[in-house]
C-alpha cells in the first residue's frame, strides 16, 4: 500500500512534488476539486503538508484599504488543523498506521499571534533557491537540513522590494502574481522530503 500524503491548500503541488515523484500517493486538497473545510481524509494518512492562504496574515499585504479579517483567515487554518488532528486521533494499532509527520507553513506574519512561535523560520536561499521570503513552519516534523547559498547585492535588493523573478505557472493555477509568489521553492521541498520520508 502506498503511503498517503495530504497536501492541504496545495495549489500547484510544488511542496508535495518530491513525494509524488517518489511513489507516494499524494492527494492535493485544494480548490476547486476539494475544500479543506469539508474534506474527509482517508484512513492511514502518512504525512500532511498544509499551506493555508496568507492573505489575512502576511506582512506584505498590499491592500491596506481592505481591513484584515483574521476570523476569515483562521477559518482555513482551523480546517487544516482539524484534518491534522483527525488523522492524529486515528487509533494506533500498528507502527505503520499513524500520522508520521505534519507541517503547516505561512509567510512570517500575524499567524504567529494565533499559533505561537514556529518550529522553524527559513528563507528559500537557506535551501539553495536564489531569493528571500521569510517563511514560518509549525508542526511535528524533522527539521530539513539547510544548504544555504549567498545572494548577490542586486538579488537582495530585488527581494527587499518584492521584485524577484516569479515562476510561470499559468498552465496550473493562472498567472496571478499572488499565486506565483506562493509556489513552494523546490530546494526547500526536496530538503523537507529528504528529512521526512
Amino acid at each position: 500500500m502506498k503511503k498517503i500524503i495530504l497536501d492541504l491548500c496545495g495549489g500547484t503541488g510544488s511542496w508535495s512534488k518530491p513525494y509524488a515523484e517518489n511513489g507516494y500517493e499524494v492527494i492535493n486538497v485544494t480548490l476547486p476539486d476539494y475544500d479543506v473545510r469539508t474534506y474527509q481524509p482517508p484512513k492511514n494518512v502518512y504525512g500532511i503538508l498544509a499551506a493555508p492562504p496568507c492573505t489575512m496574515f502576511s506582512l506584505a499585504r498590499s491592500q491596506p484599504k481592505i481591513p484584515r479579517d483574521f476570523r476569515e483567515g483562521m477559518e482555513i487554518v482551523i480546517a487544516c488543523l482539524n484534518i491534522i488532528w483527525g488523522c492524529r486521533y486515528e487509533p494506533l494499532y500498528r507502527k505503520d498506521n499513524c500520522l508520521h509527520f505534519w507541517c503547516l507553513e505561512n509567510p512570517t506574519g500575524f499567524l504567529r499571534q494565533f499559533l505561537g512561535k514556529p518550529a522553524l523560520t527559513f528563507h528559500p536561499c537557506d535551501y539553495g533557491d536564489a531569493y528571500t521570503k521569510s517563511t514560518d513552519l509549525w508542526g511535528y516534523f524533522n527539521i530539513p537540513n539547510k544548504k544555504p547559498i549567498e545572494l548577490d547585492e542586486e538579488t537582495k535588493a530585488r527581494c527587499k522590494i518584492n521584485a524577484r523573478k516569479l515562476p510561470s505557472i499559468s498552465e496550473i493555477t493562472g498567472s496571478k502574481q499572488k499565486d506565483r509568489r506562493a509556489v513552494t521553492p523546490s530546494g526547500f521541498a526536496n530538503a523537507f522530503y529528504n528529512s521526512n520520508k
